[in-house]
Formats: structure tokens, C-alpha cells, sequence
């Protein structure tokens, strides 16, 4: 069944997902004659590529976390329901959320993408990836738990395995996290242990593909890489993750198979659809083996012309023949475009097909180092560096993100530390010997209990 606009006021927009791409739909439609309901899981939209930096303790979640109502409140005509849908009912132009069902004339679903294990789902257990608060606040309890049990530890092969930092994933992601996790072993955390040197700690890169940072230009690859060696991170290219279990990490390099024990195994090497892809997949969507839905040209999905699939869900191919990057410019852009064509269809205009505009690539390695890649223009370094924290910061939602961001950077520039690093939850305490209930600890080499 193909569905029509319904030019009758109020065309009701329903946007499923509060990151970049739904996010900027509705901005975008904030004073259209529409009545716009916005549903997320969340009731924050997060700025993802800093999450790096709270699983780093460089900043706190709120730091890049915005309410979306607060976002919105000046949209009059926008609404905002914290819930997930659960289904969709096209025939009667509904979304499902938790039991109740909520009319769309128009339909955008933008719930991005999860971490991928390329169906070794049981190393999430092992390797904790990237994408949500929840992520980067496990990832920080295991950096920095890792650095107090070696504290602790007197068994020279037991510290350094948890001294030893695995990355899987040379992209952005993964450049970045190994450069952060050098800077805190080598400058941060430098002074803070007695029973330990924590510029002992190795971090070691893995990548599949011959360089690091795939997207970018090669001469800026090359760079990432000599500046991340200045750093002491040790990048293996062309090297495949096998197997990660029991604080072993399997690696492939060619014909030769390696085994690295480590304590503190992060990936960033692949993410896949969100579930609304098998739910969209259910009302006649195609999806790809990532769980992207394939879209059309205007970034409908087939046979709906009221349906929209944007950001990180999205495989739109019509460009250069491969997807789209799962980046936020790309899910800022489309949630635009859409905007725009539904404000077009409703005064009976039409609108060219979509069109990504490529403004480049970024990645920070360390503190005053970055690579750029503008296309026209390639910039590293100290220049690199400013264009990337000037460009992080425009992007952030509010200004008092922005303010208190840029207040941290300048603090954390001049005094090298990251005031945000702690440690929570239980398994932390069990790992480091400590019982939460009785107000003891326990000697990781005696398991005694030791009353405090």
C-alpha cells in the first residue's frame, strides 16, 4: 500500500529518535503548520563523538547530553514522549509504543545504529563498545579500575595484563580512545600511583584494513599513525581479532596467530542497525546485512511515500554507489532534507533527491594534535587540533553545553587533567577486592577480609 500526503492541517509528523537526524527534522519543522511528536527511549539527545572523552574522564555525561525538551521548548508545535516503539501499523498510519498507539501522516524513523561484534555477540561481554552514556560510563570503570587493581596486584604477569589497553578498531573512535588512554598513562595519571609507573601501560590499535582512519586521506592516516606512536601507542594494521575470552585477546596478522592477555579490551571496530530496522523490515522494507533500511532516493522506503528512514538506519546508496558514513553530519543533513520535503509536499512542491554535502573528516590524537580532512584542504597538528575542538564545540546543542565544554578543554589544556574520572557500580569494588555491604576490603592476593 503506498500512502499519500494528507495536505488537510494538521499533518501530523511522527519522528521516532532524538539524535542529529531527528533531532534537526524537528528543528527544522519547528514552524511549519504541522504538529510534530517526537518519541525516544531518551529523554536527553546525546553528542555522541565526544563520548570518547566521558570514557576517558576528560567530561561528565551532562557535559554533552541535552534535554530534548528542553531543546524543543520553543517549538510550539512539537511535543516530546519519553517511550520506544515497539510497532509499526501502516495500514492505519500508527506507531506502537508501549501498548498505545499514536496516528502519523508522516513517519520518520531515526534510531541510529548499536555496536557490532560480526556475529560474536558474546565478546560484548568481554569488549564493551561505544555508542551510548551507559557505554562510556562502563568503558571508564574499566580504564581506570584497571590502573587501581594494578595498583594493588604483586603478581608482575597479573599487572601487566591489566596495564595492557586493547582498541579494536583503527577508525575514528578507536584513534581517538587510544590517544586519550596514552595521555592519561603518560601525563595524567603520571603522578597519582606509588606502586606502579603508569607510562608502563601498552596500548596497542588493531586494525583490519592496511592503515588506520579508512576514510581519510592516506597522507593523513600515516600521520595519525606516527603521532599515536609518539604517543606509545603501539597500531597493528592488517590484523584481525579471532577471539576475545577470559582476558585473552586472539589475533590473526597474516599467517601468524598471536594471544594477548589483557584486562581492558574496548571496541570500536563496527556497528549495525538498530532493531526498528527488522521492524521496518516487517512492513516491506529491504535491509542490508548491517539491518540498514535501503532507501529511496528522497530517503523513503519503498512503496511509502510517508515513510522516511534517516541517519545511521539508512543505507542510502544513490550518491556514489556505497552507503552514506554513520556520521552526524550525514544524519543532520538528511533530517533537514526531510523537513524541507514534507514543508515542499504540503504546498504542492516538489524537491530535488537528496544530496550529501561532504564537509570533511575529523579525528583528535592527543592533546594539540589532530587530523582534518576538508577535501580541498587536509590540516594536522596544532592547526588540526584548533579546527577540530572549534568544530566539536559549534555542534553541540545548547550553549551552556558549549560554555561548560570549552571551559573544561582550556582547564584540562593548562593543567593535563580530567576531573571526571570515576569509578561506579559494584563490579568495580568486586574487582577491586571491596565489599560494598560490610565496610571491608579484600587483599586481591590474601581474599582475606581487611575491616577499614
Amino acid at each position: 500500500m503506498v500512502n499519500s500526503f494528507d495536505n488537510n492541517p494538521p499533518h501530523k509528523v511522527v519522528i521516532v529518535g532524538g539524535g542529529f537526524g531527528g533531532l534537526y527534522a524537528a528543528k527544522t519543522l519547528a514552524k511549519a503548520a504541522v504538529d510534530v511528536t517526537v518519541i525516544d527511549k531518551r529523554n536527553f539527545h546525546l553528542f555522541q563523538p565526544l563520548l570518547y572523552q566521558v570514557a576517558t574522564g576528560a567530561l561528565s555525561p551532562a557535559d554533552i547530553s541535552s534535554p530534548l525538551r528542553s531543546v524543543l521548548s520553543k517549538s510550539k508545535n512539537t511535543k516530546v514522549l519519553l517511550g520506544e516503539v515497539n510497532d509499526i501499523d501502516s495500514e492505519a498510519q500508527q506507531v506502537i509504543v508501549g501498548g498505545e498507539a499514536i496516528p502519523y501522516d508522516t513517519l520518520i524513523v531515526a534510531t541510529g545504529a548499536k555496536h557490532s561484534y560480526f556475529g560474536k555477540d558474546n565478546w560484548e561481554e568481554f569488549a564493551p563498545g561505544l555508542k551510548t552514556v551507559e557505554d562510556a560510563i562502563e568503558m571508564r570503570r574499566r580504564i581506570f579500575t584497571a590502573f587501581e587493581a594494578a595498583e594493588k596486584e604483586t603478581d608482575p604477569v597479573k599487572r601487566r595484563a591489566w596495564l595492557t589497553f586493547v582498541i579494536v578498531g583503527g577508525g575514528p573512535t578507536g584513534v581517538e580512545l587510544a590517544g586519550a588512554i596514552a595521555e592519561l598513562a603518560n601525563q595524567t595519571l603520571k603522578e597519582d600511583f606509588r606502586n606502579i609507573d603508569t607510562t608502563d601501560a601498552r596500548i596497542l590499535l588493531l586494525e583490519g584494513m592496511d592503515r588506520i582512519l579508512p576514510p581519510f586521506a592516506p597522507e593523513l592516516s600515516q600521520e595519525a599513525e606516527a603521532s599515536l606512536t609518539r604517543l606509545g601507542v603501539i597500531v597493528q594494521t592488517k590484523t584481525m581479532v579471532t577471539n576475545i575470552e577470559n582476558d585473552i585477546v586472539t589475533l590473526k596478522q597474516g599467517d601468524e596467530v598471536k594471544e594477548i592477555a589483557s584486562k581492558t579490551v574496548l571496541w570500536a571496530a563496527g556497528v549495525k542497525a538498530s532493531a526498528m530496522g527488522k521492524v521496518l523490515e516487517g512492513i516491506g522494507a529491504q535491509c542490508d546485512r548491517a539491518g540498514r533500511v535501503i532507501v529511496e532516493p528522497d530517503l523513503s522506503i519503498k512503496g511509502y511515500a510517508n515513510i522516511f528512514v534517516i541517519g545511521d538506519l539508512a543505507n542510502f546508496s544513490h550518491q556514489n554507489g556505497k552507503p552514506l558514513p554513520g556520521v552526524a553530519p550525514v544524519a543532520k543533513q538528511e533530517g533537514e532534507y526531510v523537513a524541507t520535503l514534507i514543508k515542499k509536499r504540503l504546498e504542492d512542491k516538489i524537491l530535488p533527491p537528496f544530496h550529501y554535502n561532504e564537509r570533511g573528516s575529523l579525528a583528535m590524537i592527543g592533546q594539540n594534535y589532530a587530523v582534518v580532512d576538508f577535501g580541498f584542504i587536509k590540516l594536522k597538528g596544532f592547526l588540526g587540533w584548533l579546527f577540530w575542538l572549534l568544530i566539536h564545540i559549534y555542534f553541540l546543542i545548547e550553549f551552556d553545553n558549549k560554555l561548560v565544554v570549552m571551559i573544561q578543554w582550556v582547564w584540562n589544556y593548562f593543567t593535563r587533567n580530567r576531573g571526571a574520572r570515576l569509578i561506579t557500580g559494584q563490579e568495580s569494588l568486586a574487582q577491586l577486592g571491596i565489599d560494598n555491604n560490610t565496610n571491608s576490603y579484600t587483599s586481591a592476593n590474601s581474599k582475606q577480609p581487611i575491616n577499614v
